[in-house]
């Protein structure tokens, strides 16, 4: 796992440790110097502990006047014990809505597992935006099954890749943006 590094095709656009309204600004993060770890994993130095043991994410990219962000998440979500969304939301989260951020991508290729507890946090977080959404794009399918169990597809969307959004890290944020907008307005006209 200590190879696997948050996207960094977009540094040159966005850096969360330059953004002054970003949780992380400041964060510094060594090339060579592993400090995080998943149980007994050693994570690469780039992704950014916000206080969860098992899960860790990088915000990829924000945009203040389109109202997103995209972010990365490595790790195991475990809600069932380590309460991981609520760390994400009143860490994280939070401090976004509060800069006017009202829609969220989390990719989640990089989440091994899914251990659900209360929806509480995803239905506070569903009605925090509501003129935006949140969409879950590119987790494991054993992941999103969990997730379905539990029902947490009632305030977010969990979405499979598609042939807009599969190749994503070719894509530009902006790109991704707009093909996941139309998802889900295509789907909000559809019901």
């Amino acid at each position: 796992m200590h190879q696997i590094e948050p996207h960094y095709l977009w540094r040159h656009l966005y850096k969360a440790s330059s953004d002054v309204n970003s949780p992380f600004y400041r964060a510094q993060h060594s090339q060579f110097e592993y400090t995080n770890k998943i149980y007994n994993y050693l994570i690469h130095p780039q992704w950014d502990y916000y206080g969860s043991d098992t899960l860790l994410l990088k915000v990829l990219f924000v945009d203040y006047e389109q109202h997103y962000a995209i972010i990365e998440m490595i790790g195991e979500w475990n809600d069932a014990i380590n309460n991981d969304i609520a760390i994400l939301k009143r860490e994280v989260i939070d401090e976004l809505l509060d800069c006017g951020i009202e829609k969220f991508i989390l990719l989640g290729e990089n989440v091994l597992n899914f251990h659900g507890g209360d929806d509480s946090y995803y239905q506070e977080w569903w009605e925090d935006t509501p003129g935006g959404w949140v969409v879950f794009l590119h987790f494991r399918d054993h992941v999103m099954n969990e997730m379905d169990l539990v029902g947490i597809n009632n305030y977010v969307r969990i979405e499979e890749e598609d042939e807009t959004t599969w190749n994503w890290k070719t894509k530009k944020p902006e790109q991704l943006f707009e093909a996941v907008d139309r998802m889900v307005m295509k789907s909000l006209t559809s019901t």
